[in-house]
């Protein structure tokens, strides 16, 4: 069985659990032993990843007739083989329609944001916007750069960010995605920029774990440092 359809497989029974346990929606319940937290974690991490893939319109109810029909070993006129193939096309359509979605949503951000004051555009139609402007060198594809940065959907969902980590981050900068390529080459060392990303520049019709198909991205990137590689010791004796 496939990651995906494991994780439809296990948030089905996690979250028609919840649903014969008490009220639809509830986001708590008696946790009296390792088993029972167990099952709540189950239940929330199976519960997020059907989320992140889109399927959101969840009959609950249905869920939980599924459940009890198992576990009654009732039949329902499909076969595991068939179910799962079911399954599969109807994920394959929500995501398509995410996509879609994402993108549109994606083309209409930036044709707003680039009306706005300040805002240029790079190559590749990115977006950036200084915020401060440094006088540093401006670092190379080649290099490795050393970096403080935040990441956030057109929505304002914050996905990842170093300075909550309370590190910066050290990368080459050929082996990021092609936005962040394109738009550090542009920035002198010591400088703050705002920088949108169009989805073709980011993670394409794929996504990324939090970061779903087709999404524009935006971050707030300050270049710290290009980091000089050291020296061959061995040179030096």
């Amino acid at each position: 069985m496939k990651a995906k359809n494991l994780l439809l497989t296990l948030a089905v029974g996690a979250l028609a659990v919840s649903c014969n346990s008490g009220s639809m929606n509830q986001t708590s319940a008696p946790l009296k032993n390792a088993a029972d937290t167990a099952s709540y974690y189950i239940g929330y991490m199976y519960g997020s990843g059907l989320t992140q893939m889109g399927f959101t319109e969840i009959n609950r109810e249905a869920l939980m007739a599924g459940l009890n029909s198992a576990i009654a070993k009732k039949e329902v006129g499909k076969g595991q083989y068939e179910i799962q193939m079911y399954l599969n096309n109807f994920m394959q359509e929500i995501a398509m329609k995410r996509a879609a979605e994402n993108a549109e949503k994606g083309k209409k951000f930036m044709e707003e944001n680039a009306k706005k004051s300040g805002v240029d555009t790079l190559a590749n139609g990115i977006q950036y916007k200084v915020i401060k402007q440094g006088e540093g060198p401006k670092p190379a594809a080649t290099d490795i750069v050393k970096v403080h940065y935040k990441g956030t959907l057109i929505d304002g969902t914050e996905f990842d960010s170093s300075i909550k980590r309370g590190e910066p981050a050290e990368f080459p900068l050929n082996r990021v995605i092609p936005g962040w390529t394109t738009a550090l080459q542009a920035m002198p060392v010591g400088s703050k920029w705002e920088i949108v990303i169009p989805s073709d520049q980011a993670y394409g019709p794929r996504g990324n774990s939090a970061i779903g198909p087709n999404e524009t991205l935006i971050f707030e990137v300050e270049l710290l440092e290009i980091v000089k590689p050291e020296e061959n010791k061995e040179e030096n004796k």
